[in-house]
């Protein structure tokens, strides 16, 4: 990759814009011969134990295996510092940078067309080009890290129809104007339809606040999952960022199944994990680490690539699971997975 000459004050505020959990700045980024990662969240944490955390450990990978020699984070506060905090990172000559969340789309898109050299990673970012023959208006340098979250929510929705004893289940999700979360929360209550139609799903998702505080509200989840449980809801899905976390942990306080998102919330969320039932999972690190090793070699994916999506072990609560239902399980992982089953969940909200 070519790289251009930057000034050394564009790498001194990368280092002050990073949070102190991350090493300092040292390497030349600028250097033909040092191969640097960037990662820029949305307005979630770097901690959030699910979605930007899961990210961060994918570029973390690349640097233990040896493929970045200095990897970066820039935590998002504000979504209005979005182009700027890319910025940050393609002015000191990074190699790659990961942009995490829906959000960021419209920026990292304008991104990689005003930085032709730096490959861009945007996770949940579907990437569509304007459909004529003009290739100027392709981005070789911009790749859309995807998932089919109605698969891994019908899987969970499914596993809470087949274990709930009340006949109710809940999940307590972000806003839906965010096209994944939107598939998990419907892809959750076409699960449950397919198992047993008559079982009450509660679906809320956290529209009634800004985009800046519907990740970011975990004791909004908690009240309404604690709403949910009150109504005889004896299942709980998170899906939502720190939103979704404070579901899932009032759900274990309250001694009901919880059901986590993104990454196995059992090793996370050790406060919930002895009523963990299962997590809807992406695997968001390992589609992030290939993304960057395929770009250290020159052949970033550009366009659209996906990871894969499935549902977490049962953990603890494994002996409550009834063999049949391991075995349905099984069988609805394997059906998505070839195509012959189908969740009908549209990808975006009608």
């Amino acid at each position: 990759m070519h790289k251009k000459f930057y000034f050394v004050l564009a790498a001194l505020m990368v280092a002050a814009m990073v949070l102190p959990a991350c090493a300092p700045a040292t390497a030349d980024c600028a250097s033909a011969d040092v191969f640097c990662v960037g990662l820029v969240t949305d307005v979630g944490k770097i901690d959030d134990k699910s979605f930007n955390q899961s990210a961060w450990e994918g570029v973390q990978q690349a640097k233990e295996e040896g493929i970045a020699d200095q990897v970066q984070y820039i935590e998002t506060t504000d979504s209005k510092d979005y182009d700027k905090n890319i910025a940050t990172f393609a002015d000191a000559g990074y190699d790659v940078i990961v942009t995490v969340g829906f959000g960021l789309g419209e920026a990292t898109n304008a991104a990689a067309a005003a930085y032709p050299d730096v490959d861009f990673i945007g996770v949940d970012q579907f990437v569509e080009w304007p459909f004529d023959d003009d290739p100027s208006n392709d981005l070789a340098n911009f790749a859309g890290l995807n998932f089919p979250e109605d698969n891994a929510g019908f899987l969970v929705g499914a596993l809470a129809a087949m274990m709930t004893k009340t006949g109710k289940i809940g999940s307590v999700c972000g806003t839906d104007a965010v096209p994944p979360v939107w598939r998990y929360g419907e892809g959750y209550r076409a699960g449950a339809a397919y198992i047993d139609p008559s079982v009450e799903v509660f679906v809320v998702y956290h529209n009634d606040v800004g985009f800046d505080k519907t990740f970011l509200d975990p004791e909004w989840g908690a009240a309404t999952a604690n709403s949910m449980i009150d109504q005889g809801a004896d299942v709980i899905f998170g899906a939502g960022g720190k939103t979704g976390n404070g579901a899932v942990t009032a759900a274990a306080q309250r001694g009901v199944y919880a059901v986590g998102v993104d990454a196995d919330q059992y090793y996370s969320l050790p406060e919930a994990a002895p009523r963990m039932l299962s997590s809807a999972t992406k695997l968001i690190t390992p589609g992030v680490l290939e993304g960057i090793k395929a770009a250290k070699e020159g052949n970033l994916p550009s366009g659209n690539y996906y990871g894969d999506a499935s549902y977490a072990p049962y953990h603890d609560l494994e002996n409550e699971v009834p063999a049949e239902v391991d075995a349905k399980m099984q069988e609805i992982a394997a059906a998505l997975i070839d195509g012959s089953l189908k969740t009908n969940v549209p990808p975006v909200k009608p």
